[in-house]
């Protein structure tokens, strides 16, 4: 057990400044109307530094910064980005534990999850798409013995990025690799929830990049979030957040007609068949854990496995186990790497997902364990902790349909594989979803069955580099996380060159 002091405190890892600025051009930089917001740490529920409020004119500053590296980086070799994100990677590592600290204050997850799964993912997402642009190639088509059609990668210049605030610097990681392995200056806006961490984080590799290719804007999502979407200055941009939101950064892509990348909500379905329960070894304790992955990061994840769909045959047996199982879940400092389930990421998080505690019990679902706050006390009384929950229902409840994006799973059955796959593409979203079974003929046929960009089968929570990640339905547009990313940062120049001395005769 290692328990980290918290940021301020003498043999703390990490400080942090009492004010931040926008990083813009390489320079820290006062926002134009000199207005800024307090940043509230999750774990206690005290404010702990200012951050600067952007608007319109911030984001002009940024955009101008970014089109005059455009021209310099876009015409940077492959080999010379992929040297600059393996550095990134690099700096990243050798700083692993003051950057799990400083997520885990800025956002409230335990330390444990940004020690051994969020950073860990960051840094390989950079070396991933170092390698992969490396790997790049073009394409030659020989039209006849006269013409060749060259297809060239360029890249599309400036791109904006909106990122969330669950995963504050794996998020803005999954946006920037791509963007950059590409060639193209960026403009990002982080969430105003959890504006701190990446700013340690460019403080850290800030001057391995040109002045200019990377910009961040902080600010609320009116007032600096909608002037960098609907900006005519931008080529493309990416989006993770609600599903509503995303309706509208749509709408503003489409009025500037750029390409649009889209990570949305989701509600996904975690189907367990009787056949789990066959044997009490390794795979059934695995399937447990399975279930309790509803928890992961408070459940604050679009792909949280937020319903549970049981076969009925096992359901009285299976629940007894999970609800056990999460009752083991250590709650407790974030900051101590024995704590599993941290605090939500805003007080406004904080009370929604009460509101869902309570809009469950009225709707008539049982309660198996949870459904309340969890009070730590002392220190961390005024902090943002919910008990893990699980209730008990049918899919028609709000608690199955809505997104909750908390420590929150609703439990129900199916009788057969027809209605399972029924119940689990009973729902507007398609982002993620889960298959238990011991059988690889069920698993496969359920798993095409689904609608959902990623299906985990006897698995889930993995976010690999190179295995696409994105949505079906109202859950977005886009894959990330894979080299086909490479395309949705790039155009494709066709050079159609004729080598023949010849007219073609028709004038």
């Amino acid at each position: 057990m290692t328990v980290y002091a918290a940021p301020g405190q003498p043999d703390s890892l990490v400080t942090f400044k009492s004010r931040y600025e926008h990083y813009i051009g390489g320079q820290w930089v006062p926002p134009v109307k000199g207005q800024y917001f307090e940043n509230v740490t999750p774990v206690t529920g005290k404010a702990f530094c200012e951050i600067a409020r952007g608007t319109a004119e911030d984001i002009e500053a940024a955009l101008d910064a970014a089109h005059a590296a455009a021209p310099a980086w876009n015409k940077s070799t492959p080999a010379e980005r992929a040297v600059i994100l393996n550095k990134i990677a690099d700096r990243m590592e050798q700083n692993l534990e003051l950057l799990a600290v400083a997520e885990t204050w800025d956002n409230g997850k335990a330390v444990r999850e940004t020690l051994n799964a969020d950073l860990p993912l960051a840094i390989d997402h950079f070396r991933y798409f170092a390698g992969a642009i490396r790997a790049q190639e073009g394409g030659i088509s020989q039209i006849d013995d006269d013409t060749v059609a060259y297809h060239f990668h360029e890249p599309l210049g400036v791109v904006g990025q909106i990122i969330p605030w669950n995963f504050p610097i794996l998020m803005a990681t999954w946006k920037l690799a791509p963007a950059l392995a590409a060639g193209n200056c960026v403009v990002i806006k982080p969430a105003e929830q959890t504006p701190a961490s990446i700013l340690v984080l460019f403080e850290l590799i800030g001057d391995l990049l040109p002045a200019g290719v990377v910009n961040i804007v902080n600010g609320f999502g009116a007032e600096a979030g909608k002037p960098l979407a609907s900006n005519k200055r931008i080529r493309k941009i990416a989006f993770t957040g609600e599903t509503t939101t995303g309706r509208l950064i749509m709408q503003y892509a489409s009025e500037n007609i750029i390409p649009v990348t889209l990570e949305l909500g989701g509600k996904s379905p975690n189907l367990f068949f009787e056949d789990v329960m066959a044997k009490d070894d390794a795979y059934w304790d695995k399937a447990q854990e399975g279930f309790t992955m509803f928890a992961l990061n408070q459940g604050e994840v679009c792909t949280c496995p937020s319903r549970a769909l049981i076969q009925e045959s096992i359901a009285g047996d299976f629940l007894d186990a999970v609800v056990e199982r999460t009752e083991r879940i250590t709650r407790g400092n974030p900051l101590d790497t024995d704590t599993m389930v941290g605090a939500q990421a805003s007080n406004d998080q904080f009370e929604k997902i009460k509101s869902y505690l309570d809009i469950g019990k009225q709707e008539g679902a049982q309660v198996l364990t949870g459904g309340g706050v969890h009070d730590l006390g002392g220190e961390f009384a005024d902090g943002f902790y919910i008990q893990p929950t699980i209730f008990r229902g049918d899919n028609s409840m709000r608690i199955f349909q809505e997104e909750i994006f908390g420590p929150v799973v609703s439990a129900t059955t199916f009788t057969d594989f027809d209605d399972a796959i029924r119940i689990a593409n009973d729902t507007l979203y398609g982002l993620g979803a889960g298959v238990w079974s011991r059988n690889g003929n069920t698993a496969y046929r359920a798993g095409r069955a689904i609608e959902a960009g990623r299906v985990w089968v006897n698995n889930y929570h993995a976010y690999p580099a190179h295995a696409a990640f994105g949505g079906y339905k109202s859950s977005g547009i886009g894959r990330e996380n894979h080299l086909m990313m490479l395309d949705h940062y790039q155009q494709t120049k066709n050079l159609l060159v004729s080598y023949s001395e010849n007219a073609l005769g028709f004038f």
